[in-house]
């Protein structure tokens, strides 16, 4: 083999090592500390849009095997468990397909009892504090438009986050009483008549094994009227103000939401 040769192939090695080294870091770091996720979907609206991107804390719930790459640590339930608070809005892998994950508000917590009463949420018998706050119009995905009314809600506490009604009469409004299992979680989504939560028999209860972690903070946005190589229309399409912004403090209150896309 010729010195040049040698020299090839050892800078070859080097690289390869520099790679391995460096992706080793980064799945430690997302498995360990943070997990980037987008937001797909209108169903956390108006805490969370379509286009947004943020960090989920892995810690802050302690640690099961949906915390790391492909399920590959051989964690039966979970280690350094913490229970999340209600109201928290959670990542978690949706019961019955892993492959899949969700983010929804923590509603109901193990062995509460969740009732939806006329669009109203009840929890162990008690009646959400509910205030209206906007009305304003969602556009759908085909161009049209529908009425809704924004809200403050708390769970008991001065703490208030912000929901969205398309009414009081839709078949998510009323309910039958749903008691949490032991080691389960209940979670609705913030808009209320458009989200796939523990409402459905699709998603129902989820163990606290699925859960991924708590949204922690909003590190991009846009509103998808531009691609990646419309560089000239990146201005508009950027949501400057979201970035940054702590899932506790987002809250989203004009008039006009965009694209309800699917939940």
């Amino acid at each position: 083999m010729s010195i040049e040769t040698k020299k090839e192939s050892n800078s070859f090695k080097e690289l390869l090592k520099t790679l391995l080294i460096a992706g080793s870091i980064a799945i430690f770091f997302r498995s360990i500390f943070f997990e980037p996720f987008n937001i797909p979907s209108g169903s956390m609206i108006p805490t969370l849009l379509v286009g947004d991107y943020l960090f989920v804390s892995k810690y802050s719930y302690g640690y099961s095997k949906y915390s790391f790459p492909f399920g590959v640590v051989p964690i039966s339930d979970r280690i350094l468990d913490k229970t999340p608070k209600r109201g928290d809005v959670i990542v978690f892998r949706k019961p019955g397909d892993e492959s899949i994950d969700y983010i929804k508000r923590l509603v109901g917590l193990p062995n509460d009892t969740v009732q939806v009463k006329k669009g109203v949420l009840f929890i162990n018998s008690k009646k959400t504090r509910r205030i209206k706050t906007n009305i304003g119009i969602m556009k759908n995905i085909f161009g049209g438009e529908k009425v809704f009314t924004q809200y403050k809600e708390s769970f008991g506490d001065k703490i208030f986050h912000q929901i969205i009604e398309s009414s009081d009469n839709d078949p998510f409004d009323d309910t039958i009483e749903f008691k949490v299992p032991a080691d389960h979680f209940f979670f609705m989504g913030d808009n209320r008549d458009n989200s796939r939560d523990s409402r459905t028999p699709e998603v129902g209860f989820v163990p606290k094994k699925n859960l991924i972690g708590k949204a922690k903070i909003i590190f991009f946005s846009h509103n998808g009227s531009a691609s990646i190589f419309e560089f000239w229309k990146w201005h508009n399409s950027i949501r400057f103000s979201r970035i940054g912004k702590a899932i506790e403090s987002v809250s989203y209150t004009h008039l006009t939401l965009p694209t309800n896309r699917e939940v």
